[in-house]
């Protein structure tokens, strides 16, 4: 399985941009917010800026919501995703880490084994 590029974090889009980009209203991105679903960075002002990553998790949540499932629903499922997510990365460093002890174990015998 390869791993898609992620979606880049920095804050972008005001929040008119942001919702012609994913298509939907002003007040449904108000909304995803209010939810929890969308967490848009804020300027010194209070303005909000949505990243690529957040446009991305609206699109998200948009496509769950048009599928039926309620808002509190999408929040669980978002939820489990964001910790498979991590979840993911951990153990692909622990399979990493785990295969450098046993190189290392390996080499240590091969030392040990040796006249």
């Amino acid at each position: 399985m390869t791993e898609q590029p992620q979606p880049s974090s920095r804050p972008l889009y005001a929040i008119s941009v942001a919702a012609e980009l994913v298509g939907l209203p002003v007040p449904t991105l108000r909304l995803y917010e209010e939810k929890g679903l969308v967490t848009p960075e804020r300027t010194e002002g209070g303005t909000r800026r949505y990243s690529d990553a957040d446009l991305a998790r609206i699109a998200r949540v948009s496509e769950l919501v048009e599928s039926g499932v309620t808002l509190a629903a999408v929040a669980m499922v978002l939820d489990l995703q964001d910790d498979n997510a991590d979840l993911s990365h951990r153990n692909r460093g622990l399979r990493r880490r785990n295969t450098e002890l046993q190189e290392d174990n390996a080499r240590l015998r091969r030392q040990r084994d040796q006249p």
